[in-house]
């Protein structure tokens, strides 16, 4: 029987792939925290041992379906066509999970939830996948999931139990990663920079946003997604959080949506990325959900 052993909210924002000399000086001094950051998550994955990366790709915009990324292998070199000029040459080589990919599909299938498997290698790469492979993979195996563009809270956390009861009845331990920012309001090209530190938070679009997010934050270290679902509809989807939530909502779906208590634990600071609210956050899996002690 497969298990859910963890999961984490996860920062992949261009600038993290960036030279460390160029990050330094955009950060008046410092790193950005979310570096350091992606050493606590990979420690985090270590002491629980998965053999697949799931992640929930905000960047992978797909209409009328749910897709399972079902490839057998990916290899190449990536550049952005949305900033070529700032994320380029990003090589990339991994696994794919084709067989949970194909498990998720029958669990829709049975469940009656507009989801597919794709099998083919060719298909594109997003940096939000990317980036997120080359900070955190070891030697994972990788299964991206879509973003449904016209879906609401309630299909992603359909699709999120889907993948959940896909993992249950597949042999993996797994880690899912929601790739994605919180509130996701850019600033515009214009803007004036606040702080002189460009990760700052004073440099979010908007300090409504920051407030919303470090909200958001705090309920999650106290396990209350039921209350953050509760506020889905009402503001998040509105703000809204990058993808509409999706990377979230599809993440805690497979964990049991509003029943799941997982306490959501900081590793970076809550920082700034052209207007985004971004923060890494892991969330310890109740013993049941996991199958067990994972120590």
């Amino acid at each position: 029987m497969g298990s859910i052993v963890g999961a984490a909210i996860v920062s992949h924002h261009p600038g993290l792939m960036q030279d460390e000399s160029f990050r330094i000086q955009m950060g008046n001094g410092a790193d950005s925290d979310l570096i350091a950051g992606f050493d606590r998550l990979r420690a985090k994955i270590d002491a629980v041992r998965p053999d697949v990366l799931v992640i929930f790709d905000t960047h992978w915009f797909t209409t009328g379906y749910h897709l399972y990324d079902g490839g057998e292998a990916f290899a190449g070199t990536y550049i952005s066509d949305e900033m070529p000029w700032y994320l380029f040459g990003q090589a990339y080589d991994y696994r794919g999970a084709p067989d949970l990919a194909r498990l998720c599909q029958t669990v829709a299938e049975e469940q009656g939830l507009m989801g597919r498997v794709v099998e083919e290698e060719a298909l594109p790469r997003h940096y939000a996948t990317v980036n997120v492979v080359n900070k955190l993979r070891a030697r994972e195996r990788i299964m991206t999931v879509s973003n449904c563009q016209n879906c609401n809270s309630d299909s992603f956390l359909r699709s999120g139990e889907v993948i959940g009861e896909a993992i249950r009845r597949s042999g993996d331990r797994v880690v899912l990663l929601a790739s994605g920012a919180l509130s996701h309001k850019f600033n515009d090209i214009d803007w004036q920079q606040k702080n002189p530190r460009i990760y700052h938070p004073d440099n979010v679009s908007d300090p409504r946003l920051v407030a919303s997010d470090r909200e958001a934050i705090a309920l999650m270290g106290e396990g209350r997604h039921d209350l953050i679902l509760e506020r889905f509809p009402i503001e998040y989807a509105k703000i809204p959080w990058e993808g509409l939530g999706g990377h979230y909502l599809q993440m805690i779906g497979a964990m049991g949506g509003a029943e799941s208590r997982a306490p959501g634990e900081p590793l970076s600071d809550y920082e700034n990325a052209r207007g985004t609210g971004n923060i890494h956050v892991w969330f310890d899996v109740e013993p049941a959900l996991a199958g067990g002690d994972v120590a």
